[in-house]
């Protein structure tokens, strides 16, 4: 799965991305139409403003994209140094993960994930259904 997220602007997006939360431009789609950011394993897509297609409004929140980091502590630092506004501070839960959330300029939300124990759901309210 590869998320696509709408910003007013494309190259701007892209470098905050790769400053705040070290993605990686690995493909560019027209100077401001689209890039794909390698993510870990995984990516995301920014997009232009078209059509339809609009970044969030203030105090809208449609969607959060989880990351997995490998140093929550770190990483949020590193986000918090480029302005990213941090809406939960690095928290341990009871299901094994520490968390931290963030909006990044456009009003994405972003929350970034570090698997501190495998803990089975069992064990903190969860059912494994498959």
């Amino acid at each position: 799965m590869i998320p696509v997220l709408t910003y007013p602007d494309v190259r701007e997006a892209v470098a905050w991305l790769e400053g705040a939360f070290g993605f990686v431009e690995r493909l560019r789609i027209g100077e401001s139409h689209r890039a794909q950011l390698r993510v870990g394993d995984g990516a995301v897509i920014v997009a232009d403003v078209r059509g339809e297609r609009r970044a969030p409004q203030p105090g809208e929140v449609a969607q959060s994209v989880m990351v997995r980091v490998e140093d929550v502590h770190a990483h949020c630092e590193r986000a918090r140094a480029y302005g990213a506004r941090v809406l939960m501070e690095p928290t341990d839960w009871e299901y094994g993960e520490r968390q931290y959330s963030v909006e990044d300029p456009a009003g994405h939300h972003w929350m970034f994930s570090e698997t501190l124990a495998d803990v089975a759901p069992e064990d903190w309210g969860g059912q494994l259904l498959s």
